[in-house]
Order: C-alpha cells, then structure tokens, then sequence
C-alpha cells in the first residue's frame, strides 16, 4: 500500500506530497517548502510518523516546487531525480527565483534522471512514469495504476491545466500530453495536482473548460 499525504507550501501555494509505503519508507515529491516554519512541518511529521525518506522525485523545476529540495538533500542524505528534459529549467532556478522575489542561491543539482516508461519502484509498489510535458520541457507524472491515483505535477488541475507560456513550455504540447497521457488513465484515477484540490480523471474529461474540443 502507498499513503499519499499532502501538503501546501510557499506564496504559490504548492502541493508538496509524500508517498509512504508500508514500510514506512516515503519519497518526498516536489518538496516545496520555503520558510523556516514549513521545512519544520514536513520534518517533524516524517520524525514523528517514523517514516524513512528514500529519494526526492520531481514531476517537474520550476522554483516553487524544488524551494525544499537542497535542505532535504542534505538532512536526509537522498538523492534528487527529475526528467532529463527539466535540467534547463533547472540551471535556470536560482535566477527565476530572483526574478520573482526569492532567494535561492543556487539550483539544486540532480542525483539521477527519471526515464519515462521505466518503472519505479517504492519497496515493492510499482509507479509509472509518463512523459508529459508542455508546462515544462520535462514534465512528467507519477501513476499508481493498483492505488488508482496519479501525481500530475502542474500538468492538469481541478478544472484548469498549468501554464504554458513560461521558458519551455508549449500549449498545443500541453494540451496533447493531458489527452494521450493522462485522459487514458481510467476516469476513476485520483488527480493529486501540483496546485489546488484532488480530481478525478473522469470529472475533468466532462467539465475541464480548457479541455472541449
């Protein structure tokens, strides 16, 4: 079994989520934190719930979902993995977190790269990777076809998609990945997005607006 508990971090107001096994191992996904307050949130659940991060995963870069991504680097001596395809957007964080107010004074560097279509595995849960990109060059989502949910990253939300006019991103690219990759997922599939509430697959195939042929 994976528990996917969530949290909402920083002015973006991100999903931050952590998948735990039964084991009690988790994987930190798209750590988001950026105050003191919130680091301190997400480390005194995992202390207290005895859990053991094994990896940082990322659906994608962009600043408001790596803030947390060094300090966790660090206390928990875990790797931190992205697609490939984001590292661009990466190397650019430090200076698009300037942009927007932040500090952040360097972009944390990756331990390894996720492959879409190459399984992973958390204990012995297995998850999919699909490539979906268009938000970002590397955006990618997580897939519990047993649990039946997926982790979109800021590819699809509660009745919106992500934005597609930020370095790397592509509209028509956007709106091809929400159909191939995520709209053949069965209508049933939880939606943990990187923004806002949990969806389902089939609410947003009858009612997401910028979804309508």
């Amino acid at each position: 079994m994976i528990e996917v508990q969530s949290f909402t971090f920083n002015p973006f107001q991100e999903n931050t989520y952590l998948l735990i096994n039964s084991e009690k191992d988790c994987w930190i996904v798209d750590p988001g934190m950026y105050e003191a307050s919130e680091h301190e949130l997400v480390t005194e659940f995992i202390s207290r719930e005895g859990l053991t991060p094994r990896a940082i995963m990322n659906t994608h870069t962009h600043i408001d979902h790596i803030f947390g991504v060094q300090a966790m680097k660090e206390r928990y001596s875990i790797p931190f993995l992205a697609h490939r395809d984001d590292l661009p957007v990466l190397q650019n964080a430090a200076a698009s977190a300037q942009l927007f107010g932040f500090t952040m004074p360097d972009s944390p560097s990756p331990d390894g790269y996720i492959t879409a279509g190459e399984p992973l595995m958390l204990g012995n849960d297995l998850l999919e990777v699909r490539f979906t990109p268009g938000h970002s060059p590397g955006s990618i989502v997580f897939y519990s076809a047993a649990y039946g949910w997926v982790i979109s990253g800021d590819v699809l939300f509660y009745q919106s998609i992500g934005r597609s006019d930020l370095p790397g991103g592509n509209h028509e690219t956007l709106l091809q990945s929400i159909r191939t990759e995520m709209f053949s997922l069965p209508d049933a599939t939880k939606v943990f997005p990187g923004h806002g509430p949990a969806t389902t697959i089939g609410f947003e195939k009858a009612h997401n607006p910028f979804m309508k042929d």
